[in-house]
């Protein structure tokens, strides 16, 4: 309890950040308990260390004329401006991580009858998300564009390589910056790939969709992180 407690008032650590540090150490005297019975008394005492209670945010999400505004900002007379509203737009229907729409290659991509996405994500999990025909329309258009390799990204830079995570945000802030011109609320509002990844998650539980296909659909690991929403 003194480390835990060093760890806020030294080192000015948040709760969400104490609890994470007393998780590892529960995780430890876990393994202690099987390798050290005869100590299973001082065990006890650290298992039952509750986490400490804290104030969630409201998580941030965009509004559809929010949407609406972002997609219409890229100026798809260049080929950067078409290539990110493909990505913006597969990003807020299908709510995947930035890592996996840097990643993505062009044979990840199904465009035949129940087009979707096919991704290893986070754990090395497999999972294909689908795509509504208005998204499948956008990128049929962009994969046809120039021919790629299968194994090339589907959204490159200029030089043909992958996005780099900075550069994804750098491309988003910039069109933020445009839309909020249409758009007012949008100049309040930080706008990163994770906040279009929530949007997904509230456009589907608003039209009624079961919290356990939205962990699916997103890859949680464990529908408690989907239980944000309610």
């Amino acid at each position: 309890m003194a480390f835990l407690d060093d760890l806020e008032s030294t080192r000015g650590i948040t709760v969400r950040t104490r609890n994470l540090r007393l998780t590892a150490v529960h995780s430890f005297f876990r393994f202690a308990s099987y390798k050290a019975p005869d100590h299973a008394a001082q065990i006890e005492r650290v298992l039952v260390i509750p986490s400490k209670k804290f104030d969630r945010a409201l998580v941030p999400f965009l509004s559809r004329a929010e949407v609406d505004a972002l997609l219409a900002a890229p100026d798809q007379r260049y080929w950067s401006g078409r290539r990110d509203h493909a990505l913006i737009l597969l990003a807020v229907q299908t709510g995947l991580r930035l890592s996996e729409l840097t990643g993505l290659r062009r044979d990840d991509v199904n465009l035949g009858t129940g087009s979707h996405v096919c991704i290893i994500g986070k754990g090395r999990k497999e999972r294909c998300t689908p795509m509504s025909k208005a998204t499948r329309a956008v990128m049929a258009a962009w994969l046809r564009e120039s021919a790629r390799s299968a194994e090339q990204p589907v959204f490159p830079n200029a030089r043909g390589g992958s996005l780099s995570a900075h550069g994804v945000h750098y491309l988003l802030t910039k069109h933020v910056a445009t839309a909020a011109l249409s758009c007012p609320s949008l100049k309040y509002k930080r706008v990163s790939p994770h906040v279009l990844r929530h949007t997904t998650a509230m456009d589907l539980l608003q039209a009624g969709v079961e919290q356990s296909v939205i962990a699916l659909w997103l890859g949680h690991a464990s529908i408690e992180t989907t239980q944000i929403w309610n």
